[in-house]
């Protein structure tokens, strides 16, 4: 079984991180496309399991939750029942941000909706230790899963930011309306005012859509199939977390957060997956095969 070498997975890996596409990747790397989208299978499964195992029994104080839109192979709007069923349609990737180390502490994809809200704080719990600050938007499924999943125990308030009305100018472009002020409620607990913010996951949704092509908007970039999307998330987190050194820390989350005492670099990830067992080739098989018999 041929089998890439570490320095052509680093490579591969190095492209996907960095915003390029799969059929970009397999023009700069010369590798077929299949072997990018394996690869990208196997590390983001490996990432995934690594962010589940050891991003855990952390310290936050302040923690900044919010929820970025994407789509699998077509809008909602334009699915149908048959590529609903098979992922296709809306996704939503809830993030979890630690303000203070900037460490994505949990991530989930789903819809917009209650069950995932509550699963998504509820993993979210269970990573953290000790009491903290949650701010939100005000996104009504927040309200009863942060109830259920961290009780009475944190300082919780929600932030949801005024939009004016667009003039017909603006409205003829791709963007958002004029943000004009926001509006503070304190939900439950006595959160710090002058830390009710959720500008950190904000940020770090615009980091998204500039380092995976799948999040780039007004692009055929986007997911085809729902698994791949949810390896390209994982792998972009795992860089994000251990290996990008932040600009304001001087280290990277993971070293901020204690996790770790050391950026890592794209090597050290793609020394996570399990090392490859190589088998006698097809040729050598049936020589194999033909000296049984002539033994015989």
């Amino acid at each position: 079984m041929n089998c890439l070498d570490p320095q052509t997975r680093a490579r591969i890996v190095a492209c996907l991180i960095e915003g390029c596409s799969i059929r970009a990747t397999v023009r700069m790397t010369g590798v077929s496309k299949n072997t990018v989208v394996k690869l990208l299978a196997d590390l983001g499964t490996v990432c995934a399991a690594f962010h589940d195992k050891h991003v855990r029994n952390l310290r936050v104080r302040r923690l900044q939750c919010d929820e970025i839109w994407s789509f699998v192979g077509c809008k909602k709007k334009n699915a149908t029942p048959e590529q609903k069923a098979e992922g296709w349609g809306d996704v939503w990737t809830w993030i979890a941000i630690d303000a203070d180390t900037k460490l994505v502490v949990s991530y989930f994809l789903g819809g917009r909706d209650a069950g995932s809200a509550l699963e998504f704080m509820e993993d979210c719990a269970s990573r953290i230790r000790g009491r903290v600050q949650l701010t939100t938007d005000g996104h009504k499924a927040y309200l009863q899963s942060v109830e259920y999943a961290f009780g009475v125990g944190l300082d919780f308030a929600i932030l949801q930011k005024l939009y004016g009305t667009p003039s017909v100018d603006e409205q003829r472009r791709y963007s958002p309306a004029k943000c004009i002020g926001t509006d503070i409620k304190v939900v439950c607990g006595d959160p710090d005012p002058n830390h009710i913010s959720t500008s950190y996951v904000e940020r770090q949704n615009l980091t998204m859509r500039m380092q995976m092509r799948r999040f780039t908007r007004l692009t055929n970039g986007f997911s085809k199939k729902l698994e791949n999307h949810a390896h390209a998330v994982a792998l972009h987190y795992m860089f994000y977390n251990f290996c990008r050194v932040h600009q304001t820390l001087r280290v990277t989350p993971a070293m901020e957060a204690g996790i770790t005492d050391r950026p890592w670099t794209i090597d050290n990830m793609v020394a996570l997956l399990p090392k490859p067992v190589v088998g006698p080739s097809r040729i050598d098989q049936e020589l194999f095969r033909k000296a049984l018999g002539e033994s015989a």
